[in-house]
C-alpha cells in the first residue's frame, strides 16, 4: 500500500500544481470520477487488451467523466501519460492524494465520524464545531454508524483518532485492571 502511495505521490503533485492555475475543486471533481471508474475491472480489462490502442483507451476513460474539465488539453495529457506509463491503477490513490493536498491549501481535513448511534443534525453540528476547535482545521465530516462502540463516537481527521466511544473506555478499564 505504502508503495502504492508512493509512486502516486509525483503524480498527485504535478496534477495540483497544473489545477492551482484553475478550479480546484473542477479538478478535484474529475480526479475523483477518473479514480472511480480506473476502479472498474472491465475498464482495467479493456486498458490491457492488446486489440485496444492507448488513444482508445485514454477515449474511453475521459468520456466516462462528466466533468466539463475532460474536453482540457491538461486534462487529456494527464490520462495519456498515465496510460503510456501503465499507471491507470494508480487512478484511485491520486484522487486520494490530490484531496489531500486540496484540503491542505485550504486549510480543511476529512473527519470519519463513526457513532453508536445516529446522529441528529444538531448534534452533528455541535460535534463539528467542537472538532474544528480541537483539531484547528475545517472539517468536512463523514459520519457512519457503528453499534459495536455501544455508545459514543470515534473521530479520525487524518492520522489523529479521538476515541469517546463505551469500547474503548472499557477496553481501557481492562488494560488498567490487568496490568
Amino acid at each position: 500500500m505504502a508503495e502504492l502511495a508512493t509512486i502516486a505521490r509525483p503524480y498527485a503533485e504535478a496534477l495540483f500544481g497544473v489545477a492551482e492555475g484553475g478550479d480546484l475543486a473542477a479538478w478535484s471533481a474529475l480526479v475523483e470520477e477518473l479514480g472511480q471508474v480506473a476502479r472498474l475491472p472491465e475498464l482495467m480489462s479493456v486498458a490491457s487488451s492488446p486489440k485496444v490502442s492507448r488513444a482508445q483507451v485514454v477515449d474511453l476513460l475521459l468520456a466516462a467523466a462528466k466533468s466539463s474539465l475532460k474536453d482540457s488539453p491538461q486534462a487529456k495529457n494527464f490520462v495519456q501519460m498515465l496510460v503510456d506509463n501503465h499507471r491507470l491503477s494508480l487512478l484511485p490513490e491520486i484522487a486520494v492524494q490530490f484531496e489531500e493536498l486540496k484540503n491542505a491549501r485550504e486549510g480543511a481535513a476529512d473527519a470519519l465520524i463513526v457513532s453508536a448511534f445516529p446522529l441528529q443534525e444538531a448534534q452533528l453540528a455541535d460535534l463539528v464545531a467542537s472538532l474544528t476547535r480541537k483539531f484547528g482545521r475545517k472539517l468536512k465530516p463523514t459520519v457512519e454508524v457503528d453499534a459495536s462502540l455501544i455508545g459514543g463516537v470515534r473521530v479520525t481527521v487524518g492520522d489523529e483518532v479521538l476515541d469517546t466511544s463505551v469500547r474503548a473506555r472499557l477496553a481501557d478499564m481492562r488494560t488498567a485492571l490487568t496490568a
